[in-house]
């Protein structure tokens, strides 16, 4: 959110400053003359008043001595625009026209003012004069530089001020929005988004709109989340009994039964079992997804706890024509529940054992990561691998690759789900990835303990 901030705030200081960069230049451009042309018109006023005091003194004699002490070109004329004394170095164009008051106008390369002035004996006469026009490469900057300080630097810091004001009220509602949905995500279901007084009046409706629509549906979420473990939890719960007296009924049975009635009643108590498996794996299930933090956590080494699981896996394997072997650099000490990581670990190795191909290896490493002080299990078979669409699919309860859900081809679905919420319990993280030449890993990492 800090880069959308930043870029929101650049974009909208810019834009004010170019603004007001621009229309300043236009306006000194077009409204205010350039320094290369300009010439005080007071100097002017003054330099006519002495001029026609020098033609009243000694008459022509007298202007053109006050003419060869001045640089420019000048000249006295009467009302009509009549030269009253010679010419002299004031060449006069024939479109050049006298109006009363002060003018300029333009003579090929110089600019003529004219100015009227009244001689001491009440004659109006006008002083003409050509002052050269200066050309002097300058940029449209420096009317800026000019005319508008400290006007602009006080408008770009007004600007930024109420840019980062009018960001600020933007993207405050939006950070507090993401913060809550993250929350929301990592399954903090009972997250909502707080409203202050002040808040209110500043982001306007449509933010406190956003706000009360994202606690309903957080809300609502909450309560169809809850309303379904309750659901899961007592179905499980309920179905325990009519197992328990299933079983003792059929134990009842197989005094009376003769050998055919055997192989069906041994059918029987297989499934039986199976449903007896999963019920117990939906109250574990059940359990975690109600558990917020562990409790009364203890020291476990991961090496002692694969060793243990390794016994179980290589019997299995061998049932299956395959084997198991462990990679152990560390011992790897974790805080948490024994019970709950054994059984996390045991899911995903039997998995392996179970998808892996008669034959191959199962792989077990177990290494410490001291970049992130993590250790890190790694699982891998030489199975069929997993789509790479579904591989964070599989961690979901009752998730399963097969959608036709064979027998043969694996549990319920529920394993992985329970060791994904168990390793999100001890703070750590658990993804699947495939392997080159076939088959799958499944990675856990565990922040070691301090």
């Amino acid at each position: 959110m800090r880069g959308l901030f930043l870029k929101i705030f650049t974009l909208f200081w810019i834009a004010q400053s170019l603004i007001f960069v621009i229309s300043t230049a236009v306006i000194v451009n077009r409204r205010m003359p350039r320094p290369d042309f300009m010439v005080d018109p007071a100097l002017l006023q003054q330099e006519s008043i002495e001029a026609a005091r020098s033609f009243d003194t000694s008459g022509c004699a007298g202007f053109r001595a006050y003419e060869q002490g001045h640089r420019a070109k000048a000249g006295l004329l009467d009302a009509g625009g009549n030269i009253l004394c010679e010419q002299g170095v004031l060449d006069l164009p024939a479109h050049a026209t006298f109006d009363p008051g002060l003018r300029a106008q333009q003579v090929e390369n110089d600019t003529l003012w004219s100015i009227p002035v009244q001689a001491a004996n009440g004659q109006q006469v006008v002083y003409a004069v050509k002052v050269p026009r200066r050309w002097e490469p300058r940029g449209w900057w420096d009317g800026i530089t000019r005319f508008a300080s400290p006007q602009l630097p006080v408008a770009i810091a007004v600007g930024g001020v109420t840019t980062f004001i009018l960001v600020l009220i933007f993207t405050r509602p939006v950070i507090r929005l993401r913060r809550a949905a993250t929350q929301l995500a990592r399954g903090k279901l009972n997250t909502r988004v707080k409203q202050t007084r002040w808040g209110a009046f500043f982001e306007g409706e449509e933010f406190n709109a956003l706000v009360h629509d994202f606690n309903h549906m957080a809300e609502r979420l909450e309560w169809l989340v809850d309303a379904q473990k309750l659901l899961l939890r007592d179905v499980s719960h309920e179905l325990r009994s009519p197992l328990a007296r299933l079983s003792l009924a059929l134990e009842l049975a197989r005094g009376d039964a003769d050998t055919t009635m055997g192989i069906h009643l041994d059918r029987i108590e297989r499934e039986t079992e199976r449903l007896n498996l999963l019920i117990g794996q939906l109250l574990t299930l059940s359990s975690m997804e109600a558990a917020e933090s562990l409790e009364k956590p203890e020291r476990v080494s991961l090496q002692q706890l694969l060793k243990e699981i390794l016994a179980d896996a290589e019997y299995e394997a061998q049932q299956r024509g395959a084997g198991v072997t462990m990679h152990s650099v560390c011992e790897c000490v974790v805080d948490g529940r024994r019970e709950l990581l054994y059984r996390a670990v045991e899911n995903i190795v039997r998995n392996a054992v179970r998808y892996t191909e008669p034959g191959s290896q199962v792989d077990i490493c177990l290494r410490k990561d001291d970049t992130y002080r993590m250790a890190v299990i790694e699982v891998s078979d030489r199975g069929p691998g997993i789509p790479e669409s579904e591989l964070e699919s599989i961690f979901r309860p009752f998730y399963r690759i097969d959608l036709a859900r064979a027998a043969q081809t694996g549990g319920f679905g529920v394993g992985l789900a329970i060791a994904e919420r168990a390793i999100k319990l001890h703070n750590g993280r658990i993804s699947a990835e495939n392997r080159e030449g076939g088959g799958a890993t499944i990675q856990i990492a565990l922040p070691i303990a301090g």
